[in-house]
């Protein structure tokens, strides 16, 4: 599977862990963990792929990037 950046943190509005992937619009899935929020983001980016390439959408090229920390 392609490497998109996801970006994960917990919602005390939600009560709920949200992940992100920002390279792809719309892509997004929550947990009660962590890990259930990456497997459960990890599950909607093949599903949005899938979409794109059923559509003939263009799917945008991984940036390969890491988050800094300050």
């Amino acid at each position: 599977m392609d490497r998109y950046e996801i970006i994960i943190y917990y919602s005390h509005v939600d009560e709920a862990y949200i992940a992100e992937i920002p390279e792809l619009p719309g892509c997004s899935a929550h947990g009660a963990t962590y890990e259930a929020a990456l497997a459960n983001v990890r599950n909607a980016m093949a599903l949005w792929l899938d979409t794109a390439k059923e559509f003939g959408d263009p799917i945008p090229a991984p940036k390969n990037r890491r988050l800094a920390f300050a």
